[in-house]
Order: structure tokens, then C-alpha cells, then sequence
């Protein structure tokens, strides 16, 4: 057999390292693509040792004719679209940016794939975040979308590019419309690592108080290294389709904190301090996941559910 390329956009963040990494377990020849790839040092790749394994291309999502380029260079059997302005919060400050990297990133993709007429199969990355306030229902694929930030605006944009393009043009386009997932590899301004940092500060003599906003807010976290295992099956699915991956099950963020810190034997509420500066403009307050499509037609669950998640990152972080 021929072996697959795989091109994966975004491949410098959390999901296009681990995704790199078990692409080529899966023996893939294995592509990423960054804004200018000659002079990124790739440092999540080089932590997990894969760094010289990958093909890396400069391409600018938001450029069409940058996009050709490098699909017509690479000819890949299999594309992960990562890339796009990743923080819900930071959408807020750079709503333009925001909107830009991802619609218009997916839609230069889809047009990309129909121009060359080649049977691509693409991955989207969608987020819970479309979802909005559910009421406290669990969403699945047939929930409607309501957005409660420019990021999760942007998202429902490209999904619904996704669905049109596989109607309309018969393109291998599925989403995978992903719940919360952390690892060791999330920047400090994601909350969980954040949360993991600071206990491990504090826990080591640090003075500091961790200062949050609203720790009421409840969601579904997973460990990211098997969430990209459900993006691949995505693509091996005889139709494209879309498909929620999630653990099922919700923690509020207080939660988390508090196992974080009793992880490092520290009792949170000695050392957090509410910050009102902190709090975003609209706020989904509990988002919660039904999987059961990925795991009756993928054969998809998720192993690790939150408390593991916190114990894990702890755990990597102080090695």
C-alpha cells in the first residue's frame, strides 16, 4: 500500500503536535503548515520528539493562492484543519483576527480542494463553544448553534461552510465538534494550565494567589491526546459526517481547581482570589456533551475524564 500524507494546518499547537505524532505512528508521511515555518522552532514537537519526522510549509491560511500552493506541492490524501485564533477570551479583544483566521481559513481550504478536483479528505475543527447555553441539556450533532463569542461565531461559520461544500460540491469535509480537551502542551493562557502552573508555583513557595473569574462555570474536560485519535476516525468513515467527541461528563471549574490543588496537597481556597476583570462579556455557564453517535458509529470513547486531566497535567508539570 501506498503510504498516506497527511497535511495538518495549526500544526504547531496543542492538537497538531499530538495529532503529528499519532499520524506517524499510523506510519503517514506527515506535513504541517505555519504562518512562516522557516523560522518557528516547533518547541511542542521537539518536546515529544518528532521534530525532524515532519515536512513543515510556510502558508498563510488566510491567502488563498498561499493555500494552493501548498496542497498542490504536498498533493495530501488527508487534510486537519487546527489552525485559527484558538481562545475563546482573546476573540473577545481580536474579533476581527479571530473571524478572519478561521471562516475564511476553511473556506480558502474548501475552495482549494474543489479546484483541484483530487479526492481530499478534510477535517474540521469545530468547538462546544457554537453550542451556547443549552439550558443544561447535553448537546449533540443535531443541537442548534447559538454563539456566545466572536470565537464561537467564527466556528459556526466555518462548520456550516463545511456542511454546504459537502452538499453542494460532494467534498470529504466532516467536523469534529470538540468539548474542552487539555494537556501539558496548552500555553498558561488557557485556564487549566493557568490553574496547573500556579498550584505548582504556590506549592513550591510562591506567595502568589491565582486569580480567576467565574469558577461557577461547568464543562466537560478530556485529555487531548486521545481526542485526536477521534479526529483520524473521522476520516475513515466511508461518508463524511460530523460528529461530537466528548467524555459526557461536566465539572464546574471549581472543581477542577480544587483537584488541581489537592493534587499538590494544597486546600484551593487558601490560595485563589476572585478577579472581576477576568470575567468575558457573555459566558456559557454549563456546557454539556451527549457522544453517543462517536461511540456507536467511530467505536470512540473517551478514557480519561477530568480528574485525571488535572492529575496528569500536575503530574508533567513538576517531572
Amino acid at each position: 500500500m501506498m503510504t498516506k500524507k497527511a497535511l495538518i494546518c495549526g500544526v504547531s499547537g496543542q492538537d497538531g503536535t499530538y495529532l503529528s505524532k499519532f499520524l506517524l505512528g499510523k506510519g503517514y508521511e506527515v506535513h504541517g503548515t505555519a504562518r512562516d515555518a522557516q523560522m518557528a522552532s516547533f518547541p511542542n514537537h521537539i518536546t515529544l520528539g518528532i521534530r525532524d519526522q515532519i515536512s513543515f510549509h510556510s502558508m498563510a491560511l488566510n491567502d488563498f493562492r498561499s493555500v494552493l500552493q501548498v496542497l498542490v506541492n504536498v498533493q495530501p490524501d488527508e487534510i486537519y484543519n487546527l489552525a485559527g485564533q484558538s481562545s475563546v477570551g482573546l476573540s473577545f479583544d481580536q474579533p476581527v483576527e479571530t473571524l478572519e483566521s478561521i471562516s475564511v481559513g476553511t473556506l480558502n481550504l474548501l475552495e482549494a480542494i474543489r479546484f483541484m478536483k483530487l479526492p481530499i479528505k478534510l477535517y474540521n475543527a469545530g468547538s462546544s463553544e457554537c453550542f451556547g447555553n443549552t439550558g443544561g441539556q447535553p448537546a449533540d450533532e443535531n443541537t442548534p448553534f447559538r454563539p456566545r463569542s466572536p470565537y464561537a461565531v467564527a466556528k459556526a461559520t466555518a462548520f456550516w461552510e463545511i456542511a454546504n461544500y459537502r452538499d453542494a460540491y460532494n467534498i470529504y469535509a466532516s467536523t469534529g465538534i470538540l468539548f474542552n480537551h487539555e494537556s501539558p502542551l496548552r500555553p498558561e493562557r488557557f485556564v487549566t494550565q493557568k490553574i496547573v502552573r500556579s498550584a505548582c508555583r504556590i506549592a513550591n513557595g510562591s506567595s502568589e494567589k491565582l486569580k480567576l473569574g467565574n469558577i461557577e462555570i461547568a464543562r466537560d474536560w478530556g485529555w487531548a491526546p486521545e481526542y485526536v485519535e477521534a479526529m483520524w476516525m473521522i476520516l475513515q468513515q466511508d461518508r463524511a459526517d460530523d460528529f461530537v467527541i466528548a467524555t459526557g461528563e461536566t465539572n464546574r471549574l471549581e472543581d477542577f481547581v480544587a483537584e488541581v490543588f489537592r493534587c499538590v496537597g494544597l486546600d484551593w481556597r487558601d490560595h485563589v482570589e476572585s478577579d472581576p476583570s477576568l470575567l468575558r462579556p457573555s459566558e456559557i455557564m454549563v456546557s454539556r456533551a451527549n457522544p453517543e453517535k462517536s461511540a456507536r458509529i467511530l467505536g470512540w470513547q473517551a478514557t480519561y475524564r477530568m480528574k485525571d486531566v488535572a492529575r496528569m497535567m500536575v503530574e508533567e508539570f513538576v517531572k
